[in-house]
C-alpha cells in the first residue's frame, strides 16, 4: 500500500511515545533479567516447549492477566476522557482506537485466555485423564493465541490501531472510510488467534468424549467439565464463521474485492450477520465455563451436592442451541421487518429461561448449606445479584420496539458490562482463588483477597450503574466528548471515579499474587477446601503425570464420596505401572512465530513477502509429519517416590482451611 518508512512507527502522541519507551524498557529489563539469572534454558525446556496441559493452562492465565492490564488501561483512558465535558485528553481518532482495542482485548485476549487456561488446567484432572487428547495441538493453540495477541497489540505503536469499533462494521471498516492499516491488524491478528481457539474447541470435545476415566459417564461429570464441553462444541460451530468473515475482510482490504463494500456491489449487512453469528455465541463461549466454575465452587463451599444436576445439564444444552438463534437482536435498528425482529425478540427472551433455572439451582444449593465465606465463595455470591441486573436489562433490550430507544446509548454499554464482568470476570477470579493451590502449591492470601473483592465489586458498580441512567437520559455510546449543557457531567465523573476504584481492586489481585508467591504457607495438604471433584485427589501442586493410577468413578462428586467412604487407600508399589507421556517439542512455538511474521507482513500488504514467510508454516507442518518421537515413560521408582511424599500429608489442610 506504499506506506512510508517514516510512517512505520506511530508518532506525534505523547501517550503513545511514553508507551513506546515503557515497552522498550520493559523488554530490555526482562531480557537482561532472564540472561542474568540464567533462566533461558529453564524457560525453554519447562515452559516454551511444553505440551503439559497444566503448564499450558498457567501460561494462558498469565497471558490473560497481562492483557487485563493492557485492556484496563484503555478503559481508564476512556473514563479519563469522558470524566468532564468537552475534555481534550484524547482526540476523536485516539478515542476511537482506544475503545476498539479495549473491546477486542477484553473479549478475545482476556476472557478467552483466562477461561481456556482454567479449562486446560482443570478439565483433564476432573475427568481422571493424564492430558488432553492432542497435547501438541494444545500447545499450538496457545502459541497461535500469543501470536495473534502480540500482533494486535503492537498496532498502537507500529502502523496504527484499528479504529472501527470491536465489531468493525462495514462500510466504516473498509478502505473507503478507513484507509490506514489499523483494521488490517484486526483482520489478520484475530484470524491467527481464532485458529488457535478453534483447535482448542476440537481438542476439548475429543478429550471429554474419549479420555474420561473408568466409570465416569456423561452424567457423572463435574459441572465445569459439562459447561466446558458444551462451550467447545459452540466454538467448533461458531468460530469458522468468524474466520471466514475475517478472511473476506482481508480480501476486501488487501486485494480489492467487494464482499462488504457497497460502492462495489457488496453488502455491509453481510458482515453484520456473519460477525454476530459468531459474536453472540461468543458471549456464551465465555459465560458457560464461568457458570460451570461457579457450580463447582458453590457446591464445595455450601458443602452440598449441586441442586438439580440434570436440570443444569439440560439448561446448558438449551442455552447452547438458543445461542445460535438470537444474533439479529444486535441490529434490530438496521432495517429488519417487524416479523424478523419479533422472532428474534422471542428467542432472545427465551434464553433467559434456562439461565434463570441455573440461578435458582445455585440458590437452592446454598439453601440450608453450611456456607464457608472464602474469597472464592464471595465472588460466587456477588455474581448472582450483579448478573441478574445484566440479565433483566437484557430482556428489556430484547424488546425490539424499546431497543430503538436503548440501542445507541450508554444503557446498552452498562448492560453488557453487567453481563460480562459479573458473568465472566467474577467467576474467573473465584476460579483463580479456588484452584490456585493446585497450580502452585500455596493459597492466595484471603485477607488481601477480600480487599481485592470489595474494591473491585464496589468499583464495578460505581463505574457502570450510572451509565444506565445516562443512557436513559440520552447519552450516546462511542462519543468521545459531550457538552456541559447536556447535564451528563456529574454521573460521568462518578463513573470515572468508580473506574479508579475498579483499577485498585485489580492492583490488589496483582499484589496478592506477588505477596503469596513470597510468603504463603506451602504446607497446605492436597485438599485445602475439602473439595468434591477428582482434581483434588492429586498432589499440590499436581504431579506431572496427574494420576499414578487412573481413578474409578461410581458417583457424581467422586472425590467427596471416596473421602467419606474411605476408598482413598494407600497406593502400593505393586499397583504402580510405568506411565507414558508425550515429549516436549519446539514445533508449536516455531509455528506461532512464523504465523506472526507472515501475518505482520500481510498487515502491511507486503503480500509477496508474506507468502514467502508462510512457506515456513508448511515447513513446520512437513517436519511434524516426519516427527516419530513417541514420548517417554515415567518409571515406577519415580512414581512411587513422588506418591509416597505427597500422600503422607494428604488432606492435612482440610481442618485448617475449611472447618
Amino acid at each position: 500500500m506504499g506506506i512510508k518508512w517514516d510512517e512505520f512507527f506511530v508518532t506525534g502522541d505523547p501517550l503513545i511515545f511514553a508507551s513506546q519507551i515503557g515497552i522498550a524498557l520493559t523488554m530490555v529489563g526482562a531480557l537482561a533479567g532472564i540472561t542474568y539469572f540464567k533462566k533461558w534454558n529453564y524457560l525453554w525446556t519447562e515452559w516454551f516447549t511444553t505440551v503439559d496441559h497444566k503448564k499450558i493452562g498457567i501460561m494462558y492465565i498469565l497471558l490473560g492477566v497481562v492483557m487485563f492490564l493492557r485492556g484496563g488501561i484503555d478503559g481508564l483512558m476512556m473514563k479519563g476522557q469522558t470524566a468532564v465535558p468537552e475534555n481534550d485528553f484524547l482526540n476523536a481518532q485516539h478515542y476511537n482506537e482506544v475503545f476498539t482495542t479495549h473491546g477486542v482485548i477484553m473479549i478475545l485476549f482476556v476472557a478467552m485466555p483466562l477461561l481456556i487456561g482454567l479449562m486446560n488446567f482443570v478439565i483433564p484432572l476432573q475427568i481422571g485423564a493424564r492430558d488432553v487428547a492432542f497435547p501438541q495441538l494444545n500447545a499450538l493453540s496457545f502459541w497461535l493465541t500469543v501470536s495473534g495477541a502480540a500482533l494486535f497489540n503492537i498496532s498502537f505503536i507500529i502502523g496504527g490501531s484499528p479504529d472501527a469499533g470491536w465489531t468493525s462494521y462495514f462500510p466504516l471498516a473498509g478502505k473507503e472510510f478507513s484507509p490506514g492499516i489499523g483494521n488490517n491488524f484486526y483482520a489478520v491478528a484475530l484470524q491467527i488467534a481464532g485458529a488457535g481457539t478453534l483447535m482448542t474447541g476440537i481438542n476439548f470435545v475429543v478429550t471429554v468424549l474419549k479420555m474420561r476415566t473408568k466409570g465416569m459417564t456423561l452424567m457423572k461429570m463435574p459441572m465445569f467439565t459439562w459447561t466446558s464441553f458444551i462451550t467447545s462444541i459452540i466454538i467448533v460451530a461458531s468460530f469458522p464463521i468468524f474466520t471466514v468473515a475475517l478472511a473476506l475482510m482481508t480480501f476486501d482490504r488487501t486485494f480489492g474485492t467487494h464482499f462488504f463494500t457497497i460502492s462495489g456491489g457488496g453488502m455491509d449487512m453481510l458482515w453484520a450477520n456473519l460477525f454476530w453469528l459468531w459474536g453472540h455465541p461468543e458471549v456464551y463461549i465465555v459465560v458457560l465455563p464461568a457458570f460451570g466454575m461457579l457450580s463447582d465452587i458453590i457446591s464445595t463451599f455450601a458443602r452440598k451436592t449441586l441442586y438439580g444436576y440434570k436440570s443444569m445439564v439440560i439448561s446448558i444444552v438449551m442455552i447452547s442451541v438458543l445461542s445460535m438463534l438470537v444474533w439479529v437482536h444486535h441490529f434490530f435498528t438496521m432495517g429488519n421487518s417487524a416479523g424478523v425482529n419479533s422472532f428474534f425478540s422471542i428467542t432472545t427472551m427465551a434464553i433467559a429461561i434456562p439461565t434463570g433455572v441455573k440461578v435458582f439451582n445455585w440458590l437452592f444449593t446454598m439453601r440450608k448449606g453450611r456456607i464457608k465465606f472464602t474469597t472464592a465463595m464471595l465472588w460466587a455470591l456477588a455474581f448472582v445479584p450483579n448478573f441478574v441486573i445484566g440479565g433483566v436489562t437484557g430482556v428489556m433490550l430484547a424488546m425490539a420496539a424499546a431497543d430503538y430507544q436503548y440501542h445507541n446509548t450508554l444503557f446498552l454499554v452498562a448492560h453488557f458490562h453487567y453481563v460480562l464482568i459479573p458473568g465472566v470476570v467474577f467467576p474467573i477470579f473465584a476460579g483463580l482463588y479456588f484452584w490456585w493451590p493446585k497450580m502452585f502449591g500455596y493459597m492466595l492470601n484471603e485477607k488481601i483477597g477480600k480487599w481485592h473483592f470489595w474494591l473491585f465489586v464496589v468499583g464495578f458498580n460505581v463505574t457502570f450503574m450510572p451509565m444506565f441512567f445516562l443512557g436513559l437520559d440520552g447519552a450516546v455510546r462511542r462519543a468521545y466528548t459531550y457538552s456541559a449543557e447536556t447535564g451528563f457531567g456529574p454521573l460521568m465523573m462518578i463513573s470515572a471515579v468508580g473506574s479508579v476504584i475498579l483499577a485498585a481492586g485489580f492492583a490488589a489481585l496483582v499484589y496478592n499474587i506477588y505477596w503469596s508467591a513470597r510468603n504463603a504457607d506451602r504446607n497446605i495438604g492436597n485438599d485445602p477446601w475439602d473439595a468434591r471433584t477428582l482434581e483434588w485427589a492429586t498432589a499440590t501442586p499436581v504431579q506431572h503425570y496427574n494420576f499414578a493410577s487412573l481413578p474409578e468413578v461410581t458417583k457424581l462428586d467422586a472425590f467427596w464420596h471416596m473421602k467419606k467412604t474411605d476408598e482413598l487407600q494407600p497406593l502400593t508399589e505393586d499397583e504402580i505401572e510405568e506411565i507414558h507421556l508425550p515429549s516436549n517439542t519446539w514445533i508449536p512455538i516455531y509455528m506461532g512465530v512464523v504465523f506472526g511474521i507472515s501475518g505482520f507482513l500481510l498487515v502491511f500488504e507486503w503480500t509477496i513477502a508474506a507468502g514467502i514467510a508462510a512457506l515456513g508454516i508448511f515447513a513446520g507442518l512437513a517436519f511434524r509429519s516426519f516427527d516419530y518421537d513417541e514420548g517417554f515413560h515415567v518409571h515406577k521408582d519415580e512414581i512411587f517416590e513422588t506418591e509416597s511424599k505427597w500422600r503422607k500429608g494428604a488432606n492435612k489442610g482440610v481442618k485448617n482451611h475449611v472447618s
